[in-house]
């Protein structure tokens, strides 16, 4: 075990997955697999294994902070106002956050009898291609200075704070911030945040998106299989975008097999990976979970803060 996680309990699946009493998952076959990335393999034993007994942990952590709240409430001697419960997920591109965190949804949603989870995804903050293009960061485009920190650092306090927030929206499309839309989030029971970026520190180093949050995963794999995770996907893409000349992807199309491959590989090895060891990686240890995923895209280890 390497120093970074000499503060986390290391928890096989076997052992995890004896730590909820068995039950159905709560969403069928057809749910599953309408939520996971196209190129990201999850199946209902891994909800029952993995998910089931990580919700019952939120449930937990959930609980421990509205206790907390209304201790720290008759200290001050005035009524704690109810805040959304706020979850950060992180992990490199293409590792499965976003599967993760779409599950996650539905799965509070329903164990929590009403609770409303909305789901927030970090590219929205990316500055528009024209202002990167103009600072001449464009190669740069998901590494920590290409995000408007402080929009999403005021979103996350006004969200903290029980207010909604209208925030911008980003479109693998386009590969843009689409112009003139807005995603309105409200704010909910809870609130799940996901990038890259979220347990990165802003540039001003004074608050971290960590303060923020109320529970927060970090989705590992080998660097190796996340590339080839990454290549899949981008290929996948391709295909999706053949006959839709507005789709970013669209221009690879008329490429070899080849000169597309040499390209994906390119920007995994310049692009993806050094933002992946550099900024990414690095804040493995800011989570409370971490969910190791083997070569298969199983979770195969739970690393869980001591």
């Amino acid at each position: 075990m390497t120093n970074e996680f000499i503060h986390f309990e290391k928890i096989s699946r076997h052992t995890w997955q004896n730590l909820h009493r068995k039950t159905n998952p709560p969403l069928t076959e057809a749910e599953l697999d309408s939520i996971k990335s196209f190129n990201d393999k999850i199946s209902l034993q891994d909800v029952t294994d993995i998910y089931l007994p990580l919700t019952n942990l939120i449930q937990i952590y959930k609980r421990a902070k509205e206790d907390l709240a209304f201790s720290k409430g008759i200290f001050l001697q005035k009524e704690s106002k109810k805040q959304p419960f706020i979850i950060g997920v992180s992990g490199s591109v293409a590792v499965g956050k976003s599967t993760t965190s779409r599950l996650l949804q539905i799965l509070l949603s329903r164990t929590f009898s009403n609770a409303s989870v909305e789901l927030v995804t970090t590219d929205g903050f990316l500055y528009p291609n024209q202002t990167l293009i103009e600072a001449g960061i464009l190669n740069r485009k998901g590494f920590p200075e290409s995000y408007n920190m402080e929009l999403l650092l005021d979103f996350l306090d006004t969200i903290k704070n029980g207010q909604d927030y209208q925030i911008p929206v980003y479109s693998h499309e386009i590969y843009d911030i689409v112009p003139n839309e807005k995603q309105e989030i409200k704010a909910a029971d809870f609130v799940i945040v996901e990038g890259i970026n979220v347990f990165q520190n802003p540039q001003n180093e004074r608050l971290y998106m960590t303060d923020f949050f109320d529970f927060s995963i970090y989705v590992d794999a080998e660097v190796d299989n996340i590339e080839s995770w990454y290549l899949d996907r981008f290929k996948k893409m391709l295909s999706l975008a053949e006959n839709d000349q507005t789709n970013y992807y669209y221009r690879f199309t008329t490429q070899s097999d080849e000169e597309v491959m040499a390209f994906a590989q390119n920007i995994w090895k310049t692009i993806n990976l050094v933002n992946l060891l550099d900024y990414i990686e690095p804040t493995r240890n800011r989570a409370e979970i971490i969910l190791h995923k083997a070569e298969n895209h199983e979770i195969d280890e739970i690393y869980l803060k001591k």
